[in-house]
């Protein structure tokens, strides 16, 4: 699966379980009529039982910029929950949930539907706000590697 390139995204919540957020490369648009997005998250990770317990969500699509960041919500740097949303560079979303000022889009929504899949939990989530950015290169893991993808990349033709 680390030879799957992906969008690098910060899912964040809050609710009753508290606020929260986890770095996720398993989201995907499955249909836009309703708009939803499905996000697949590891059903051992502490953030599984808060995400589902909150219901309301945003999915913040990285831009290249926020590695650290993408970090630091992964756990690879070990900075407590409660840190993480003093970085500022949050907003107050709807439902109280947090939203990345400058994500390249941001999706925020509810749980309409979780299935169990092996060790992983699918989320279905209906959207019930975007935002998108202007303009910014995009952040991608690939090879257990980030990776900064430019909009005026050669390779990347449309």
């Amino acid at each position: 699966m680390a030879h799957l390139g992906a969008a690098v995204n910060i899912i964040t919540s809050n609710g009753p379980g508290g606020r929260c957020g986890i770095t996720a490369s398993a989201v995907c648009s499955v249909t836009d009529t309703p708009p939803m997005l499905l996000i697949c998250i590891n059903r051992n990770s502490a953030m599984h039982a808060i995400l589902e317990q909150n219901v309301h969500l945003c999915v913040n699509v990285l831009p290249g910029h926020h590695e650290e960041l993408a970090k630091h919500f992964s756990g690879m740097t070990k900075m407590p929950m409660a840190e993480r949303f003093e970085i500022p560079v949050w907003n107050c979303g709807t439902n109280d949930v947090p939203v990345l000022k400058d994500a390249l889009a941001s999706f925020q929504g509810r749980i309409t539907e979780l299935k169990p899949v092996g060790s992983h939990s699918v989320i279905f989530m209906e959207i019930d706000q975007i935002t998108i950015a202007a303009n910014g290169d995009s952040l991608i893991y690939f090879a257990r590697n980030f990776c900064r993808v430019a909009r005026d990349n050669p390779a990347m033709t449309s």
